[in-house]
C-alpha cells in the first residue's frame, strides 16, 4: 500500500485528537508524520529504549507488552502508542511489535512535544495527568440537568381543567406541562387554575389549552443555574420547562432550587444526628443519591464526594448506637464499633451495603454478651432501614464471630498472618480496612499497629496477600477495546467497581501493608506509599491519575442515573463513552494492569 499526505490527512481527520485540531495546525502535523511498514513479528521498539516518536496504527495489529513480557494490548488501526514514555523521560515503558504485516505512522518526538506545547486539543487528549477540579457546589454554575425534575407531569391539550387539577394534586406538584408526543405546547400552574378557572368562573370541562401559557420559555439541560435564576426573576415565573431537540425532558421550579441549596452533607448529618428513630433517618438517607448528583455536578473530586457521603453513614451509625444505649441502658464494658469495606475506607457512593464489627473490652463476661448482641441487632437493623443493606457475606456485628473481645480479635489477626489460607487472605483484606466509628478507640489503636508490623515482616503472608489482590483485573480486551461482561443482565458492560476501582483498592492495601501505613483510604494510601518509598513517585502518580479517572467516571455514571430517575449502579456500557473517554479510560486500565504485573513479579515499585 502506498501512502501519501492526502491519505494520512483523511485517516487522521476522522480520529481523536486530530479531528478537533485547527486545519492549519493539523496540516503541519500531517507533513511531519513518517510512514513505517513493519513486517509481522518485527519489533517497533524495545523496552526502555529511546522512543523516536508517537506511533499510530494505520493498518494491521500491534502487540504491546509490559516490562515482564506480559501482553497488555493488541492495538488495531486508529490506536496510538508510545505517548506515556514520551511524556516521562523519552524512553519506552513497554515493548511493541507487529503481529501481522502492518503500517504505522510516526510523529517524531520533537514534533510531538511541540504539538503538546502549542495545540490545546492535542495536549488535552494526550495529557493523562489529573485535572484540578474546584470543590464547589454552586447553584449559579450547576448545570440545569442536575437541578431539574426528569419526569415532569404532562397531559394533552384537550384535558379538562378538573382532570388536570386532580393530576397535579395527586402528584403533589404545582404545574403541568401540556404536550403532544412529548413536544411541549404549553404549561399551566396552580396560579392559572385559581386565577383563570376559579377566579373567572370557567366550567370544569374547560380544556387546559384555554388557560395554559402557550409556547413558554424553556432552557436546555446544558444551561446553568444562573440562567434559571435570571429568567425567573426577569419574567416573574416559578416554573421553567427543559427541552432538548424539541422534546420535553424536564422542568425546573423554585422548589427545585430551594431543595438544591438545602441538600448538602452538613444538612443531612445534622438531621440524622437529631433523628429519633431509624425510620426518621431513612427519610434523610433517601436523599443521598440527590446529594451525590449535586456534588458531581458541582465539580467536586471523587475523594471529596465519597468522604462526604460516608460521613452521612458514620453519623447514622453513631446515632443508632446512641439510640441503642437509650433503649438498652449503659454498656456493661467499653466497646468499639468499627466499619470495614467502603465505609471503612470512606469511599461510599450511591450503592453501599454495610460491613461492620464490634470490639469488646477484655473484661467482658458471658453475662454481658446478650447486651452486645442486642446492640448489634439494633444498629444493623437500623442501618438496613436506612438503605445500608445487610452484608451478603454476613460481615456484620450481628454475626457472633465479628463481635468479640479484643484478645480474640488479636488471635484472629495472628492466625490469619501465620496461616494465610484463602479465607484468611479474604478476611485479612477486609479487616485491614477497619476504621473506628463509635466507642472506645483505644481498643483498636495498639492492635492496628501490632498487626501491621507482624504482617509486613511475614513474607509468606505478604506474598499470599499480593496473590489475592491480583484476582480483580482491569476489563482489558487484547483486541483494542474492553473486556465486557459476556452474559446476563449486564452483558456488554464493564463493572467499574470490581474491575475498575477494586483493583486500585487492592493495590493500595498492599502498599500500605508493605509500608506499615495506618491510613485506610485508598487515595491516602497511595500518597502515603509514595512518601514512604513503597511506591515510586512516577508509578504512584500514574496510578493516582488512573484511579482518579476511573473513580470519577463511576461517579459521573451514577449521577447520570440519578438524574434520569434510575437506581445507581456500577455497570457502564463502553458505547456510552466518546472515543476520547474510551481512550483515556482504557489507558487508565493499562496503568493498573502494569502495576499489578509489577507487583506479581515481586516489584512493587514502577520506575
Amino acid at each position: 500500500m502506498t501512502l501519501d499526505s492526502h491519505s494520512i490527512a483523511q485517516f487522521l481527520s476522522a480520529i481523536h485528537p486530530y479531528d478537533a485540531m485547527e486545519p492549519a495546525a493539523l496540516q503541519t502535523l500531517i507533513d511531519a508524520f513518517e510512514i513505517k511498514p513493519i513486517a509481522a513479528g518485527d519489533a517497533i521498539y524495545a523496552l526502555n529504549a529511546p522512543l523516536d516518536g508517537l506511533f499510530v496504527v494505520y493498518q494491521g495489529d500491534v502487540e504491546i507488552r509490559d516490562e515482564h513480557d506480559v501482553a497488555i494490548s493488541l492495538l488495531g488501526p486508529r490506536n496510538s502508542f508510545g505517548e506515556r514514555g514520551l511524556l516521562r523521560d523519552g524512553n519506552s515503558l513497554t515493548s511493541a511489535r507487529a503481529v501481522t504485516d502492518s503500517i504505522v505512522i510516526m510523529l517524531p518526538e520533537t514534533r510531538f512535544h511541540q504539538a503538546m506545547n502549542e495545540d490545546p486539543a492535542f495536549r488535552r487528549f494526550f495529557n493523562r495527568s489529573r485535572v484540578v477540579r474546584p470543590n464547589t457546589a454552586n447553584l449559579a454554575t450547576t448545570r440545569v440537568e442536575a437541578l431539574m425534575a426528569t419526569a415532569p407531569l404532562t397531559c394533552p391539550p384537550e384535558t379538562d381543567v378538573q382532570t388536570a387539577a386532580r393530576l397535579m394534586r395527586d402528584a403533589r406538584v404545582s404545574s403541568i406541562c401540556v404536550a403532544v408526543d412529548n413536544a411541549l405546547k404549553g404549561i399551566a400552574t396552580i396560579r392559572d387554575l385559581s386565577g383563570k378557572v376559579v377566579g373567572d368562573g370557567l366550567p370544569f370541562a374547560t380544556p387546559i389549552s384555554r388557560i395554559m401559557t402557550p409556547d413558554p420559555v424553556t432552557l436546555p439541560p446544558s444551561a446553568i443555574g444562573s440562567d434559571v435564576l435570571h429568567m425567573m426573576m426577569e419574567r416573574r415565573i416559578g416554573h421553567i420547562p427543559v427541552t432538548q431537540a424539541g422534546k420535553l425532558v424536564g422542568i425546573v421550579t423554585q422548589t427545585d432550587l430551594t431543595r438544591f441549596q438545602a441538600v448538602g452533607s452538613a444538612e443531612l448529618v445534622s438531621e440524622i444526628a437529631h433523628a429519633g428513630s431509624a425510620e426518621d433517618m431513612a427519610v434523610v438517607t433517601r436523599r443521598i443519591p440527590q446529594l451525590l448528583a449535586q456534588l458531581v455536578a458541582g465539580g467536586n473530586r471523587h475523594e471529596v464526594i465519597t468522604r462526604l457521603i460516608t460521613d452521612v453513614a458514620d453519623t447514622a451509625t453513631r446515632r443508632l448506637l446512641a439510640l441503642a444505649e437509650v433503649q438498652l441502658g449503659a454498656p456493661p464494658v467499653p466497646y468499639l464499633w468499627l466499619a470495614c469495606g467502603s465505609q471503612g475506607r470512606q469511599e461510599q457512593t450511591g450503592v453501599s451495603d454495610q460491613d461492620n464489627c464490634l470490639f469488646l473490652d477484655d473484661s467482658v463476661t458471658d453475662a454481658d454478651m446478650p447486651y452486645f448482641e442486642a446492640l448489634a441487632r439494633f444498629v444493623c437493623d437500623g442501618l438496613d432501614t436506612c438503605g445500608y443493606v445487610y452484608c451478603p457475606g454476613d460481615m456484620m456485628a450481628t454475626n457472633p464471630r465479628w463481635r468479640q473481645p479484643v484478645r480474640v480479635w488479636r488471635d484472629y489477626f495472628a492466625s490469619w498472618i501465620k496461616t494465610p489460607s484463602p479465607e484468611a487472605q479474604m478476611l485479612a483484606s477486609v479487616m485491614f480496612d477497619l476504621r473506628p466509628i463509635g466507642g472506645a478507640t483505644r481498643l483498636f489503636e495498639d492492635l492496628q499497629t501490632e498487626t501491621l508490623r507482624k504482617a509486613s515482616v511475614n513474607s509468606i503472608f505478604v506474598a499470599h496477600m499480593v496473590s489475592n489482590s491480583l484476582k480483580h483485573t482491569p476489563p482489558l480486551g487484547l483486541l483494542r477495546g474492553f473486556a465486557t461482561i459476556r452474559s446476563g443482565e449486564h452483558k456488554n458492560m464493564i463493572d467499574l467497581k470490581h474491575n475498575g476501582v477494586v483493583p486500585v483498592v487492592d493495590l493500595g492495601r498492599i502498599y500500605a501493608l508493605q509500608g506499615k501505613l495506618n491510613v485506610v483510604n485508598t487515595a491516602a494510601r497511595l500518597e502515603a506509599a509514595i512518601a514512604a518509598g513503597a511506591l515510586s513517585a512516577s508509578g504512584g502518580q500514574d496510578l493516582r491519575d488512573a484511579y482518579d479517572l476511573i473513580a470519577e467516571t463511576r461517579l459521573e455514571h451514577q449521577a447520570g442515573q440519578v438524574r434520569a430517575g434510575i437506581i445507581p449502579d456500577n455497570f457502564l456500557s463502553p458505547t456510552d463513552l466518546s472515543d476520547f473517554e474510551r481512550s483515556h479510560l482504557r489507558d487508565a486500565f493499562v496503568v493498573i494492569k502494569s502495576l499489578q504485573s509489577a507487583l506479581g513479579h515481586g516489584r512493587g515499585m514502577l520506575g
